[in-house]
């Protein structure tokens, strides 16, 4: 009994030359939401099938990155893409990823890696017999991405453009608030200091509140210095997120952090990611608003 239909389960399977980009790719289904496995043997892959079937929707969007590199192995997945055509509940797509030989000699110069199928011998050797070996592979691949000539960037933006449902949510926009007392967040990709800003925890019937309660927002969000920070930072990132975009992250963190991270970064976060919502994708955190002093344990 079939758990759904192959308009609502998709199967990628990636596969191609070594070299050609099979790791940006896996990473860019990723940031589409994708359940990713990385060099799943093909041998693996009829218990695979069993596993995404049996867990209904929660396994309704896979790719898996399959290196071939014995007959067993094609044996086995050609097998198995024969069974799938014989089903109804999901309909898998082969993108096989290649390039000029030229282009992956020098892209394994550059890594100081050796071919799979030549550790000892010359890169140029190990790619020809690889792809004498995936000719018939690629005959049935119904995607083929040539990235000769691409950028990572260029090829997870192809990716992207095919596989992606909801465009306008690839790109997130993350703002996370933060307490300097408990470290930078490693995470970040911009942090701004605003511990320069009137703070709340000096009155004392807003010391137990955070920066989510509205008479605390009120207080941070009234003085002058905060309307220039603002109106200054929202025009720097106005400048800069297209670009961060246009380079194909699929996610920029800013981090805004004050002393404890209860209060003003609080205020502050909210205030930026509500700012930026109707242009992106946004998320907002708070890393440390219940890490106050007297709670910690």
């Amino acid at each position: 009994m079939s758990t759904g239909s192959s308009t609502d389960t998709q199967l990628v399977i990636i596969t191609g030359m070594s070299g050609a980009g099979k790791t940006v790719a896996i990473q860019s289904f990723e940031d589409l939401g994708f359940f990713c496995v990385d060099n799943l043997p093909p041998t693996l892959l009829p218990k695979f099938l069993e596993l995404m079937k049996e867990s209904g929707t929660k396994m309704n969007k896979v790719a898996l990155v399959m290196d071939l590199r014995g007959r067993e192995f094609f044996d086995s997945l050609f097998k198995a893409l024969d069974d799938l055509a014989e089903t109804s509940w999901v309909t898998p797509q082969v993108l096989f990823l290649d390039a000029e030989d030229s282009t992956l000699v020098r892209r394994y110069k550059e890594t100081r890696r050796s071919h799979p199928l030549a550790p000892s011998g010359l890169p140029l050797e190990g790619i020809q017999l690889e792809r004498e070996l995936l000719e018939e592979l690629k005959g049935r691949a119904q995607l083929i991405y040539k990235t000769t000539g691409m950028k990572p960037k260029d090829l997870r933006e192809k990716i992207l453009e095919e596989f992606s449902v909801n465009k306008k949510t690839i790109f997130t926009v993350n703002v996370m608030s933060f307490g300097f007392k408990h470290g930078i967040p490693i995470d970040a990709d911009l942090v701004f200091d605003v511990r320069f800003l009137p703070n709340p925890h000096y009155i004392e019937h807003m010391r137990p509140k955070t920066g989510l309660d509205e008479d605390v927002s009120t207080y941070v969000l009234k003085w002058n210095e905060t309307s220039k920070f603002l109106e200054k930072v929202t025009d720097l990132l106005s400048f800069m997120l297209p670009h961060y975009k246009r380079e194909g992250k699929a996610q920029l963190i800013i981090a805004i952090g004050c002393t404890g991270g209860q209060h003003r970064s609080v205020a502050l976060a909210e205030h930026i990611a509500k700012f930026f919502e109707k242009d992106y994708h946004t998320r907002v955190t708070h890393r440390d608003i219940d890490k106050r002093q007297g709670l910690l344990k």
